[in-house]
């Protein structure tokens, strides 16, 4: 079966059933099964190996013992299978014993369906989806590279499903990002806003590539590690994890700010970070306070950026994505970031991008920030993206592609300033040009010929980050003149 029609059978199968409402509890429903079906190959190719394997999950609980169909009329369906689902596979999986000594390998089931739903009401229905499913195989590696394509398929299907949306960075990004840091078999790449898992598996493809040995296979297998807020894109991350042969999948269901920077040792740093974190949110007072308190900033993604700078390895490089509100940003927490960035790291360069990469989700316009920690900052280069030739804008089916950053791959070994059209295309500032600017990194930006028609919700975002960044400013303008003056604002007439 091709891959658009697997998934577009599952879906047209799901659309049928009173219980689903919606593309996202239909790809979550999915997901479960397919983590369920994925799983079941491991464990094949476990006991393959070790005769002395022993799954965690009960034998009648195991894919192949209850979703397997023989086609001799003896596979459950209808109200048989919907009772077993809803009242014996669902809390059997979510009450599993763990222990600290159960390997990831076998915790992960109890993990990801700890948070799991089971959406659908007829049983007929639900027999059609789990044969659909079941009949992928792993047998040889262009089954297994075909699903693969499947996984990436459904991943990009949730650019179009409400909220989830924000779960899935384009490919072409997080390749672009991973070719420049070029990772390398020893060092662990982290994501501490995981969601799907596309930068981890970026990096595992570029990895996968290094593997001549044994040795070089388990290096493989440690050399990501991740933390996803939200149940559902975690399970689709430790499906993507098992998918690219990682066995024990160093991902953790969890809240990244939760703890205190100042509590990490050496051993919670790592060699690269890679991170597309959520951007328009905020944290509760009892998370701000895990930072310093200059950098308890109201938007999680400052706090993502800060928290990369304390678990960097001192050899480390980062590449981060952050909206343009933080380039231009002038609230005080985002300065003692962009001003920590600059004194104790290298933050070497800045690449703009357009406004639609993340198009159709949001059209607020988002830079990678490339960082290390080799040195302080002595010049910042930026380097803008422009859209290709034809493109007015991208879109889910005129997509970014990896070709598309080839001129910043050109350029990145050999920097010069570029200008068009009256206006910087790449240049470089000097550390004491930015702070001229008062750390204002909104730079080599896009000419503004005419006016982007966003939509409500980025409109009112981007006026929310204007106008804190000018409240922010005449903050700061107003307590230097009462200074000047000796005057106390707080005291004064009412």
């Amino acid at each position: 079966m091709g891959i658009g029609n697997f998934v577009k059978t599952i879906q047209n199968h799901m659309r049928g059933d009173s219980g689903i409402n919606g593309d996202a509890q239909r790809i979550e429903q999915m997901t479960w099964m397919l983590f369920l079906k994925v799983y079941d190959a491991k464990e094949d190719d476990w006991e393959f190996h070790d005769d002395n394997y022993e799954s965690i999950i009960p034998e009648n609980l195991r894919w192949r013992n209850w979703a397997h169909d023989e086609k001799d009329g003896n596979a459950m369906t209808g109200d048989a299978l919907l009772e077993f689902v809803n009242n014996a596979l669902f809390p059997g999986l979510k009450n599993l014993l763990i222990t600290p000594n159960t390997p990831i390998k076998k915790s992960i089931v109890k993990a990801v369906f700890e948070d799991s739903n089971q959406y659908m009401k007829d049983g007929v229905l639900l027999r059609k989806v789990t044969n659909v499913i079941d009949e992928i195989e792993f047998d040889d590696y262009q089954e297994k590279h075909a699903f693969g394509e499947i996984y990436e398929t459904i991943l990009k299907s949730l650019q179009s499903a409400g909220n989830a949306g924000e779960f899935y960075t384009p490919r072409a990004v997080t390749d672009f990002m991973v070719n420049i840091l070029n990772p390398q078999l020893g060092e662990v790449t982290a994501d501490f806003a995981t969601g799907t898992g596309g930068f981890l598996t970026s990096t595992l493809k570029q990895l996968d590539k290094q593997v001549q040995s044994i040795e070089d296979r388990e290096k493989y297998n440690q050399s990501v590690y991740g933390i996803e807020k939200k149940p559902m894109p975690f399970l689709l991350c430790i499906t993507n994890m098992l998918l690219h042969d990682i066995d024990n999948p160093n991902i953790f269901h969890g809240n990244s700010l939760e703890k205190s920077v100042n509590d990490y040792s050496d051993e919670d740093k790592f060699d690269i970070i890679l991170m597309n974190p959520p951007y328009g949110g905020t944290e509760q007072e009892r998370v701000k306070n895990n930072f310093p308190p200059d950098m308890r900033s109201s938007e999680t993604a400052d706090l993502f950026i800060a928290l990369a700078m304390y678990r960097l390895k001192d050899t480390g490089r980062s590449a981060i994505i952050i909206p343009d509100g933080f380039l231009f940003g002038t609230d005080n927490q985002k300065i003692a970031i962009k001003k920590k960035l600059i004194e104790d790291f290298n933050l070497h360069t800045i690449v703009r991008m357009p406004s639609s990469v993340f198009a159709p989700y949001t059209s607020i316009t988002t830079n990678i920030l490339f960082f290390d920690k080799s040195k302080k900052t002595d010049e910042i280069w930026f380097y803008r993206v422009d859209m290709p030739e034809g493109y007015k804008h991208f879109s889910k089916t005129k997509p970014m592609k990896l070709e598309h950053f080839n001129k910043c791959l050109e350029w990145w070994n050999n920097r010069i300033t570029i200008e068009e059209e009256n206006s910087f295309k790449a240049q470089k500032y000097t550390v004491n040009e930015i702070i001229e600017k008062n750390y204002n990194l909104d730079l080599c930006g896009y000419p503004h010929e005419e006016e982007e028609i966003l939509s409500p919700k980025d409109l009112i975002q981007q006026y929310q980050e204007k106008r804190a960044s000018l409240n922010a400013d005449i903050d700061r303008i107003l307590e230097q003149i009462t200074d000047i003056l000796g005057i106390d604002i707080m005291g004064g007439d009412n």
